[in-house]
């Protein structure tokens, strides 16, 4: 499985894969944390009720962190592979990698809004040529 925590030890490879250099990931990661967070608070269920039990019961997803997250995201946008292969990389179904992109793009693009707001300027360039780029493959196809 592609992690952040490994990924982020080979520079070379991390730029490949996201367009972001680590530095510039753990810049739009704290404002992709702060939208998702936002989006899901942990009182509120994923359908957005009010918790009964405490949160990290149940089955544990692929996705765990906001890291992992962030870095689906970006290797979709940068890399635009078919849902299979995103399944694959990141050990999930094809169905569960479409759930994800359709749940965490619009989230990457409130992060790029939040960067744009606090001048982070190289990053917010960055995704937004990645987005462009993926909305071009994606007329082609």
């Amino acid at each position: 499985m592609l992690e952040y925590q490994q990924l982020k030890k080979n520079r070379r490879r991390f730029l490949a894969l996201t367009g972001l250099t680590p530095k510039e990931f753990i810049e739009l990661h704290q404002t992709f944390r702060e939208a998702y967070e936002k989006a899901h608070p942990e009182d509120k269920t994923a359908q957005g009720k009010v918790r009964q039990r405490k949160t990290g019961g149940g089955r544990k997803g692929q996705l765990r962190t906001t890291e992992q997250k962030l870095l689906f995201s970006l290797v979709y946008q940068k890399t635009y592979p078919l849902q299979v292969l995103l399944g694959e990389v990141f050990e999930m179904s094809q169905s569960r990698a479409n759930r994800w992109i359709h749940e965490l793009l619009p989230l990457l693009k409130q992060a790029e809004d939040l960067a744009r707001q606090t001048a982070q300027a190289s990053i917010v360039e960055e995704v937004a040529r990645l987005r462009k780029a993926a909305a071009e493959r994606a007329t082609r196809a």
